[in-house]
């Protein structure tokens, strides 16, 4: 039975020393390894290939932060700008309303004048009328002047002895009395034709003044659709180059987002190789040691049974 524990314990010391050589020689290659990574300049300049990505990571981040304050700050001056456009374009819409409003008194002003026109021309043709009347009335009372005249004539040559200068001074006097009478009306309807003219006169300077500004308004209303359509025309292009500038920033930040998690995760890949790494080592010397505990334990029991052996012989 001894011999046979014996064995048994041989055969159990060889495969744990076959176990911890191998175990010490890949604790030395892995010791050999680490100290060449640790002491050769490729892990030197891993490290600063990995600083200097780091590095440029920042930069372009502090990039990308100034690029988006630039583009804020394009953006609160565009919105100024298209307030300010707001602002004229209601200004403008307000002097168009103002406008149409002009027009449409302008246009009432050159109704009222065609009315006064047209009451102007039918008075005239009624004064025409009137005139035409009285020339008639003027024509047959002097026709019948004309008889009385005659007939009176006729009866001064019959009747001799009436007095001579009596009727013919009456008849004078009649006759200047309806020359002045007739003076008189050709004179009013002189100045009833003259004020009826200036009227019209004034009707007609006031009809071509309407049709002027209501011209110039209508010119006026053009250059404000004009000017409105352009300032509609560059309030869309402020908004495309707006939304433009603010896809390609978020584009951009939407790229450096996924190299910083790119990098971030490279970061903690390292981070657990290097932990796996530390754990194996750490396994290692456990394991070193308890070998090394074990080995100690077998030597004392060798010994021990070594002497127990040699002393019955001595």
């Amino acid at each position: 039975e001894e011999s046979l524990q014996m064995w048994d314990l041989n055969k159990r010391l060889e495969a744990y020393l076959a176990r911890v050589k191998f175990l010490e020689e890949e604790n030395e290659v892995l010791r050999a390894e680490i100290q060449s990574t640790k002491s050769s300049p490729a892990g030197d300049s891993w490290r600063v290939k990995y600083e200097e990505e780091l590095r440029a990571l920042r930069d372009a981040l502090d990039r990308a932060f100034r690029e988006k304050c630039t583009a804020e700050l394009a953006r609160d001056n565009l919105y100024e700008e298209v307030q300010q456009v707001k602002s004229r374009c209601q200004k403008e819409q307000a002097a168009r309303e103002e406008a149409k409003k002009q027009l449409s008194l302008s246009r009432k002003e050159l109704e009222e004048e065609r009315r006064a026109q047209i009451w102007l021309k039918e008075r005239a043709v009624q004064l025409e009328k009137e005139v035409e009347a009285l020339l008639e009335v003027h024509e047959e009372e002097k026709a019948g002047l004309d008889q009385e005249i005659a007939s009176f004539s006729h009866s001064l040559e019959s009747f001799r002895c009436a007095p001579v200068a009596f009727q013919p001074v009456e008849v004078e006097d009649y006759s200047k009395r309806l020359s002045e009478i007739w003076k008189g009306a050709v004179e009013t309807y002189k100045a009833e034709v003259s004020q009826l003219e200036g009227s019209l006169c004034q009707a007609k300077e006031s009809l071509w003044k309407a049709v002027e500004d209501n011209q110039q308004s209508q010119l006026q209303l053009q250059h404000l659709e004009k000017d409105l359509a352009g300032l509609k025309a560059r309030k869309e292009l402020l908004e495309e180059s707006l939304a433009q500038q603010w896809q390609e920033q978020r584009g951009e930040a939407e790229k450096f987002q996924l190299a910083m998690e790119a990098l971030e995760q490279e970061q903690q890949s390292l981070r657990a190789q290097i932990a796996r790494v530390l754990e194996d080592r750490q396994q290692l010397m456990h394991l070193k040691m308890s070998l090394s505990l074990e080995v100690a334990t077998y030597r004392t029991l060798l010994e021990a049974e070594s002497t127990r052996l040699q002393l019955p012989a001595g």
